[in-house]
C-alpha cells in the first residue's frame, strides 16, 4: 500500500477525531487533548498516515522529553488494518525518538490486541511489566512493553 507520512497539525485534528472515536470507543481522545499534545513539539512529535488520494489511513504519537520516550498512539483505520500502515508509523516514532535522542521507547498496549502486540513484538518490544485493569470501562488489562535499545526503522 503506498501511503504518505506528514506531521500532524492542528487542522487535522478535528478530521482524525470520527477514526479516534471508531478505534477507541469510551477512552477516545478529545479533540482539546491533540490539540494540547500539539502544542508542545519540543517533546511530543505526532504523524498522521495518507494515502496517495489524501485519505486518513492512521496516525501515531510520541513523547520524547528525554532518554525515555513514551509511544502516546498509533492508530489504523479498520479498512487498512494488516497492510503495513501500523508498522510504518511505529517505524517513524522510532525515527523520530532517535532523532530526539531517546535511547528507550515504552507503550503501553491492550492485553487483548493480539495483532498490535506482534507489530510490537516483530519490532523488538518485550513485554516488562502488566497494568492491571488498566483500560476502562471494561477491565482490560495493559501490557507494558519497551524497546531496548533504540535501533532506526528498516
Amino acid at each position: 500500500m503506498s501511503i504518505r507520512l506528514r506531521a500532524m497539525r492542528w487542522w487535522d485534528v478535528e478530521a482524525l477525531m470520527p477514526l479516534e472515536r471508531e478505534l477507541f470507543g469510551d477512552t477516545a481522545w478529545t479533540a482539546e487533548m491533540f490539540w494540547s499534545e500539539l502544542a508542545h513539539p519540543g517533546t511530543r512529535w505526532y504523524v498522521v498516515a495518507e494515502s496517495l488520494e489524501d485519505e486518513v489511513l492512521g496516525y501515531a504519537g510520541l513523547l520524547a522529553p528525554g532518554a525515555e520516550a513514551d509511544v502516546q498512539t498509533v492508530a489504523v483505520a479498520p479498512a487498512a488494518q494488516g497492510r503495513g500502515v501500523g508498522r510504518q508509523l511505529l517505524d517513524a516514532l522510532i525515527d523520530q525518538a532517535l532523532a530526539r535522542e531517546a535511547t528507550t521507547l515504552l507503550l503501553e498496549v491492550r492485553a487483548d490486541n493480539d495483532q498490535a502486540i506482534r507489530l510490537y513484538t516483530r519490532r523488538g518490544f518485550e513485554r516488562i511489566a502488566i497494568r492491571r485493569r488498566y483500560y476502562q470501562p471494561g477491565d482490560t488489562d495493559a501490557w507494558i512493553m519497551r524497546l531496548r535499545p533504540l535501533k532506526a526503522g528498516d
